[in-house]
């Protein structure tokens, strides 16, 4: 595909498409703050945001990305106001109904990284169809982090491996880094190479705690319903332009 140049002059973005990172994350982060700016109920937002994420999603795919995870729902977010997390969770079914309709023609894969069983019996099946649909396609892989924490996952992670210890399936004394790895909910996906928090927050409020070691960060102010193809070139522009020595020289 070669480089695509945005805005010819000084502020010219040259990203090369042939050089792409394998794996990108977002936090979807904003939604709030850009309804509030305009005098709207949270719930807009996140519409607006819903929008977003399909275009961002479509987008990897067309220009090759292996992999997109998306932070949709936190496991602290469940302290929200409960129309807020109802809004959310319509926003949720809405889409996964359009992608399982859509997805021999997208073949677009989709995976969920969290804990499932909060949602409601609907939700979940909508979930299983469109993983069960997944299996079909090869190409660019969607993954949506749903109930999901950092933290909460390693726990998980652990009390897996000590059941598995227990009952003679892993000795603890070659417990490794990839072994463990095994045991998370992104087991066979490679960690991101790139995440991208938008609104203006300088943290990772939870996010792919154990696979984010070696990421490269990249910040931007823009709100997440404000987030443009532009905006993830500037991302990309941004890790292309950087040593990723792993610990190294």
């Amino acid at each position: 595909m070669g480089f695509f140049r945005k805005n010819q002059g000084p502020d010219t973005v040259l990203v090369d498409f042939d050089r792409l990172p394998r794996h990108i994350a977002i936090v979807m982060d904003g939604n709030g703050r850009w309804a509030k700016k305009r005098g709207l109920p949270r719930r807009a937002g996140h519409a607006a945001g819903a929008e977003v994420f399909r275009t961002i999603a479509t987008y990897c795919k067309d220009i090759g990305l292996d992999y997109l995870t998306v932070y949709a729902f936190s496991t602290e977010n469940w302290k929200r106001p409960q129309d807020e997390v109802d809004a959310i969770m319509g926003l949720l079914k809405k889409y996964l109904l359009e992608a399982i309709g859509q997805m021999e023609r997208d073949r677009v894969k989709m995976a969920f990284f969290g804990d499932l069983s909060l949602l409601t019996p609907e939700l979940r099946e909508l979930c299983h169809r469109t993983q069960e649909i997944s299996k079909r396609y090869e190409g660019c892989q969607v993954n949506i982090c749903l109930n999901y924490g950092g933290r909460d996952e390693i726990i998980r992670a652990a009390r897996a491996y000590a059941l598995d210890c227990q009952e003679g399936r892993a000795d603890p004394n070659h417990l490794s880094q990839a072994e463990f790895s095994g045991y998370l909910y992104s087991r066979g996906v490679p960690d991101p190479d790139l995440i991208i928090r938008p609104s203006g927050e300088l943290r990772l409020s939870n996010f792919l705690l154990w696979q984010s070691a070696y990421a490269e960060y990249y910040f931007t102010g823009v709100l997440w319903p404000d987030f443009t193809k532009e905006e993830l070139h500037r991302a990309i522009a941004s890790y292309q332009g950087r040593n990723r020595r792993f610990g190294g020289v």
